[in-house]
C-alpha cells in the first residue's frame, strides 16, 4: 500500500517535471492551485483524475490526497492558500478556466518568493479576484465504486478507441445495458456517452502533450475522422488540437 505523505503547507514555486515523471500520493492542510504552463498535467484521487492543459488549472482543496503524473515537458506552477481561504468556495478538485491574464498572474506569482511587499499584496489580491472570475470546466474523469462498473471503465482505459455498444461491453462484464446505464448514472453522474468523450479527451490530451500528429490522436481515441475530432476538441477547449499544440512548444 503507498504511503500517503503529509506536507502541512502546499507550497507556493514553479518546478519543472520531465515527461511521464509522478508526485507521488500526498495531502497539506491548505488548499492549492496546480497549472501547468507547459505541458499536460493530471491529477489522480479517489474520486478520479483531472487533466490541464496550459488553458486549464486545477483547484485541489485542503486535506484532499493527490497524485500528480506530467504529460510532455511539464513547468508546474503552484499556489498555496490558508485554508480558511477558499475564494471559490469549493470543497472538491474542479478544473478552472485560464484566461491570459490569469495565466499571466500565476507565472508571476509563482516565479519569485514572497518578499512581504506591498506590490507582491497587491499582486495576490489581484490573481484572487481572477480566480474567483475563472469558469468550472468539466474535465472530470470520475471513477466508478460499483464492480462491473469498474471492470468495463478499465476496459476502455486500456483502449479508449474501442467503439463497442454498452450492450457488447456488458455482455464482457455479465451486466445488461439497463443496469450499467443506471449505474453510470448513480455512480459517476453522466450518461455512457459522456464518459467516453471525457476519457477520450483525456486521452487525447496526453497524446498531444507527447507530440503525436493530430490525426493519430483522432484515429487513437476513437474518433471516426479527424475533423470530428478537432469539433469536439474546439468546443469543449476553445481552440482547435493543433493550436494546443503550438501554444504548447511555445510555452
Amino acid at each position: 500500500m503507498t504511503k500517503i505523505r503529509h506536507e502541512p503547507v502546499a507550497p507556493t514555486r514553479t518546478e519543472r517535471l520531465a515527461p511521464g515523471a509522478e508526485i507521488d500520493p500526498h495531502r497539506h492542510d491548505d488548499h492549492q492551485i496546480v497549472y501547468a504552463g507547459r505541458g499536460v498535467l493530471a491529477i489522480t484521487t479517489s474520486a478520479g483524475s483531472w487533466v490541464a492543459p496550459a488553458t486549464r488549472a486545477i483547484w485541489v482543496p485542503a486535506g484532499t490526497v493527490h497524485a500528480h503524473q506530467a504529460h510532455g515537458e511539464l513547468e508546474l506552477h503552484l499556489v498555496g492558500l490558508p485554508e480558511n481561504e477558499n475564494p471559490l468556495g469549493l470543497d472538491t478538485p474542479t478544473v478552472l478556466a485560464v484566461a491570459p491574464l490569469l495565466r499571466e498572474l500565476l507565472l508571476a506569482h509563482t516565479r519569485t518568493p514572497d518578499d512581504g511587499s506591498p506590490e507582491r499584496a497587491r499582486l495576490r489580491a489581484v490573481l484572487l479576484d481572477e480566480l474567483r472570475a475563472s469558469p468550472q470546466q468539466p474535465l472530470h474523469l470520475p471513477w466508478p465504486a460499483a464492480p462491473q462498473l469498474r471492470s468495463l471503465c478499465a476496459i476502455l482505459r486500456a483502449d479508449p478507441a474501442d467503439d463497442r455498444t454498452l450492450t457488447a461491453l456488458g455482455r464482457q462484464v455479465g451486466a445488461s445495458d439497463r443496469t450499467l446505464s443506471r449505474l453510470f448514472k448513480s455512480d459517476l453522474g453522466m450518461t455512457f456517452p459522456q464518459w467516453r468523450t471525457q476519457l477520450r479527451l483525456h486521452y487525447a490530451l496526453v497524446l498531444l502533450a507527447e507530440n503525436t500528429p493530430v490525426t493519430a490522436v483522432a484515429h487513437r481515441c476513437g474518433w471516426s475522422s479527424a475533423s470530428a475530432f478537432i469539433d469536439v476538441f474546439r468546443r469543449t477547449f476553445g481552440h482547435t488540437p493543433g493550436a494546443h499544440q503550438s501554444r504548447d512548444q511555445a510555452g
